[in-house]
C-alpha cells in the first residue's frame, strides 16, 4: 500500500502518477465505449457498413472490438514500487538487490541496457526525470514537471 506521492516514482524514473495503466483512463474509456457498442448491437451495424465501399473498414470491426478489450486490460492497480507492472523487471531487480531507490543511485545510469525497452515509449523522458531526481531529490521532482516522453537524443 502506497504511504506517500514518492512511492509513485518507479525506479526507472517515470512517475506512475500520471501512466494510463496506473490511472486507468484508457481501460475505463475502453470499457465504456464496448459497453456503448453492445447496447447499440454496433456488430450488426458493423456488418452492413462494410458492405458500402466508403465503409470498408467496418470489415475489420471484430478486430477492434478484441482491441478494445485489451485496452481494458491495460489497467495497473499498483506502481512499480508497490509490485505493479512487469514482475520480471530487470530495472526493479536490480534496485532492490543493490538495495536503490532508484537508478539515479547507481553512477552508470545514462548508459544502462536496461532501459532500452524504453525508448520506444518513453523516448529520453526517464533519462530526464531521473537526473532531476539525482540533483533535485524526489521531493522536489514530485512539485515539477514529470517527463513521460521526450524525443530521444541522437
Amino acid at each position: 500500500m502506497l504511504k506517500n506521492k514518492t512511492d509513485l516514482i518507479a525506479y526507472c524514473g517515470l512517475y506512475c502518477g500520471e501512466c494510463f495503466n496506473y490511472t486507468g483512463t484508457i481501460a475505463d474509456l475502453a470499457r465504456d465505449l464496448r459497453k456503448e457498442l453492445r447496447n447499440y448491437r454496433f456488430g450488426k451495424t458493423a456488418d452492413a457498413l462494410s458492405e458500402i465501399p466508403f465503409f470498408k473498414e467496418f470489415e475489420d470491426y471484430e478486430t477492434c472490438y478484441k482491441v478494445l478489450g485489451a485496452m481494458v486490460k491495460l489497467r495497473c492497480r499498483k506502481s512499480c514500487r508497490d509490485g505493479g507492472g512487469n514482475p520480471y523487471c530487470k530495472i526493479r531487480n536490480c534496485c532492490v538487490k543493490k538495495g536503490y531507490d532508484g537508478c539515479w543511485e547507481c553512477e552508470d545510469f545514462l548508459t544502462c541496457e536496461k532501459f532500452s525497452f524504453l525508448k520506444a515509449n518513453h523516448g529520453d523522458a526517464h533519462l530526464q526525470n531521473m537526473k532531476i531526481i539525482k540533483k533535485k531529490g524526489m521531493d522536489e521532482f514530485l512539485k515539477g514537471k514529470k517527463h513521460w516522453y521526450l524525443k530521444p537524443k541522437e
